[in-house]
């Protein structure tokens, strides 16, 4: 049976790879990215899932990264990932949450990070808004316990997306290694020993949207090899 789904940030990388998964599957896939609903706005949001009726899976993939160490973080970069990793993530899920709950169905993934789960150096603003994403998924699924609608976040390493390049980047730029020692140094940084790939993290978000999932809510599937248990 298709389903609706929404998938935010959906126009490239991850998001892109999983609204295809969906579409393979047969199901109606709306897939906006910023210039059709900034969900970092109430408003915004909230007329977007007012016009397009019932949801049946919401995937809160939208986001954004930074670096910088603590002390050169402005304020700026803070509320900026905040509101689009965290913020974004509320408000799109409170959006659907009122019509799954009256339908006794639903399915909300979060694409979270592996920084949802331990701290990273340069990545203040960037932990603290996966954390918190995390954060909102817990309650979310607290609140759906025994319902048929389920709460659960993906939580890769480095995935091989637009952002990673620009993480790949600005590596280069400020220790002078070249493309490949600079994706390498980021890799390093799981077991896994690579750049996940953006329809890995696509796989994973289908099977915890699946009908077959019903019975897992509140937890986190973390894609880095081995490196963090959960």
């Amino acid at each position: 049976m298709s389903r609706i789904v929404v998938v935010t940030g959906g126009t490239r990388g991850i998001g892109a790879a999983i609204a295809a998964r969906f579409q393979a599957a047969g199901d109606q896939v709306h897939a906006p990215g910023r210039a059709d609903c900034d969900v970092t706005d109430e408003d915004a949001v909230a007329r977007y899932f007012d016009d397009l009726g019932p949801v049946d899976v919401l995937v809160n993939n939208a986001g954004i990264s930074a670096s910088a160490p603590l002390a050169k973080t402005s304020l700026e970069q803070w509320r900026t990932q905040l509101e689009v990793n965290a913020t974004g993530a509320f408000l799109c899920t409170r959006a659907v949450l009122p019509g799954m709950r009256s339908r006794d169905t639903g399915r909300i993934v979060t694409v979270a990070s592996t920084a949802s789960h331990i701290g990273y150096r340069y990545t203040a603003g960037y932990t603290a808004s996966k954390h918190a994403a995390v954060g909102l998924m817990r309650a979310t699924a607290a609140e759906l316990a025994g319902t048929g609608v389920t709460a659960n976040a993906v939580c890769p390493a480095f995935v091989r997306t637009d952002m990673t390049a620009a993480s790949v980047a600005r590596i280069q730029e400020r220790t002078g290694r070249d493309e490949a020692d600079a994706e390498a140094a980021l890799a390093a940084a799981s077991p896994l020993g690579r750049l996940l790939e953006p329809d890995e993290v696509a796989h994973a978000v289908i099977f915890f949207a699946a009908p077959e999932a019903a019975a897992i809510n509140g937890q986190t599937l973390v894609l880095d090899g081995g490196g963090i248990q959960t």
